[in-house]
């Protein structure tokens, strides 16, 4: 099963204040140990919405809005992709985090959606496009 571990993102992230040493290293530990026990897929912080930008769908039309964007609770900076057995594990691996803000914060554990998930709408040759599309991505 693969989990997106969203990281939320806090005052101090989306005004551009950068990790300190200690806490870099902390991460690096963490990431090492993820690695080694083959759950870390992928990985990365993200810069502040302040940079960012949306785009809103309506029917046909596209409308690009430019950061920074209001609520920091439901922004994003940073993320990992594990590969764990169970939700189980994967919050299991997210208790032994250090903590990625000065403060408080909060990391949101999603499920990501497997080909099986979505039963017969996913075809056999959707299904084959899928699998050459990941072949494709995994050379890059």
């Amino acid at each position: 099963m693969r989990f997106m571990v969203i990281v939320k993102a806090d005052k101090n992230s989306e005004a551009g204040v950068m990790p300190d040493e200690k806490l870099m290293t902390e991460m690096g530990k963490y990431n090492e140990e993820l690695v080694k026990a083959g759950v870390l897929l992928a990985g990365e912080g993200l810069h502040p919405s302040s940079k960012g930008v949306r785009v809103r769908f309506n029917g046909t039309a596209r409308t690009v809005i430019d950061g920074p964007f209001a609520e920091t609770k439901e922004l994003v900076a940073g993320f990992w992709l594990f590969q764990v057995k169970s939700k189980e594990e994967a919050i299991e691996w997210v208790k032994r985090c250090p903590n990625p803000m000065l403060g408080e914060s909060e990391i949101e554990i999603r499920q990501v959606f497997e080909m099986e998930d979505f039963g017969e709408a996913m075809t056999p040759e959707l299904r084959a496009q899928e699998e050459r599309l990941r072949e494709a991505t995994a050379k890059n």
